[in-house]
């Protein structure tokens, strides 16, 4: 068998590579019309969906907003870079440009969104009194909080006036049809990129209650957004009357491709599932005592066992390092097997992107915690501060992809060899 560490790298690009826009988007695509069309979207994704699209339709009319550092050469479409995950001013000057370039579409006319996560944060448009600032505040409140991302989701839904179907009600009566990459747990379109182009069936008192869950920080401009009216749109308005929504990339393709690859070095595959939530840490300690069970069945010359699984890990914080829920879940896990001879692991983020980091994430093997030693660095003390990227990146246990151009949530990967 490869290099255990080799070969989880060599699985976790496999995952990347078959969601990239370039290789997976073609076959959804429809029919360019013969009448006007217009391309918009949002997202870590967005500016390679557009690529993708221009390669098929050739140059089109349109704006993208991806995250700094993602753009892509197009022929027509503009790409416009803003910031993630905490939005700025780029990011609602192109929103709102957006919406303008809707404006007066009829009947005849067609819209192409391409939605991929990080469109919470690049479409940026607050509704009631809310400022820049006060957005600002809400989206580093809810990343702080250990929300689920789809709770978080509910409430900058009702808290945008983009989100949650209204950025499609501001195209209708133009058709929609929009292509989605799938990254939360369910693959529910509502709440990708806070569903856009999706109607909603939650309330402001809904989201209020999240706010209560979790002990969220909200400015008052945002309190009163949630205590009135809100500008989300119900499924079954009129305005959606003439939308389709199509998730064409999910992260069971990217670990059934993984998985494959393993299969082919006669590893033996278990997938965990790929739609897991959950504090990183919990998770973590539950797949290590799941590794050592799954070892001691094991007998002797057995093929090896790869366990996989995806979703989307939260971090609840504590302390002031860098981390995220992928480098926190390597560490937890790191912790939790004791230099467990035979088991090596990888968790990272397919966007390349973990948490505060430009860092997809972290690997570990037995080695972990002497390493740790050899170079002076506690790691239960990094786990309790949130710093497992400043561990790792002590260690060189990082992994850094820079940005892969695609985003279908978290990538993890326990390989356990029989002793």
């Amino acid at each position: 068998m490869t290099d255990p560490q080799t070969l989880l790298r060599r699985l976790f690009d496999r995952a990347v590579a078959v969601a990239d826009p370039m290789q997976s988007l073609a076959p959804y695509l429809p029919a360019r019309p013969e009448g006007r069309v217009v391309v918009i979207g949002a997202g870590k994704a967005s500016a390679r969906m557009a690529e993708a699209v221009e390669a098929e339709w050739g140059p089109c009319e349109g704006l993208v907003i991806t995250r700094y550092g993602y753009a892509r050469p197009c022929q027509g479409i503009e790409i416009v870079e803003a910031a993630h995950p905490v939005p700025d001013a780029a990011g609602m000057r192109a929103t709102a440009r957006m919406l303008d370039l809707l404006e007066g579409l009829g009947e005849g006319d067609m819209v192409l969104a391409l939605i991929s996560g990080g469109a919470s944060s690049l479409l940026v448009q607050p509704a009631g009194e809310m400022t820049l600032e006060d957005k600002q505040a809400v989206n580093a409140a809810l990343l702080a909080s250990g929300a689920p991302i789809g709770q978080m989701n509910v409430l900058r839904k009702h808290l945008s006036r983009v989100k949650g179907g209204q950025l499609a009600a501001a195209a209708y009566p133009a058709r929609l049809h929009a292509l989605l990459i799938s990254d939360v747990p369910g693959d529910d379109p509502a709440m990708i990129g806070s569903g856009p182009t999706v109607g909603e069936g939650s309330t402001g008192d809904d989201a209020l209650k999240i706010v209560a869950r979790y002990g969220i920080d909200l400015p008052a401009s945002a309190r009163a957004v949630l205590a009135g009216q809100s500008g989300a749109v119900p499924p079954g308005d009129t305005r959606l009357s003439r939308v389709e929504n199509v998730i064409y990339a999910a992260p069971v393709q990217s670990l059934e491709a993984a998985a494959e690859v393993a299969r082919a070095q006669g590893i033996s595959v278990q997938i965990l599932g790929d739609a897991l939530e959950g504090e990183a840490r919990d998770v973590a300690r539950d797949h290590a005592a799941l590794a050592r069970e799954v070892q001691a069945g094991l007998a002797p010359g057995a093929a090896p066992m790869l366990l996989l699984s995806g979703g989307e890990l939260t971090v609840t914080r504590r302390g002031d390092g860098v981390g995220g829920p992928n480098a926190e879940y390597a560490l937890a896990l790191a912790l939790a097997l004791e230099g467990a001879a035979g088991i090596h692991a990888l968790a990272c983020d397919t966007d390349g992107v973990d948490g505060a980091a430009e860092v997809a994430g972290a690997v570990i093997g037995p080695d972990t915690l002497a390493e740790a030693q050899s170079a002076g660095v506690d790691p239960a003390q990094a786990l309790a501060i949130n710093d497992a990227h400043g561990f790792f990146g002590a260690i060189g246990g990082q992994v850094v992809t820079g940005p892969t151009l695609t985003n279908v949530n978290d990538f993890r990967a326990i390989l356990i060899a029989p002793v």
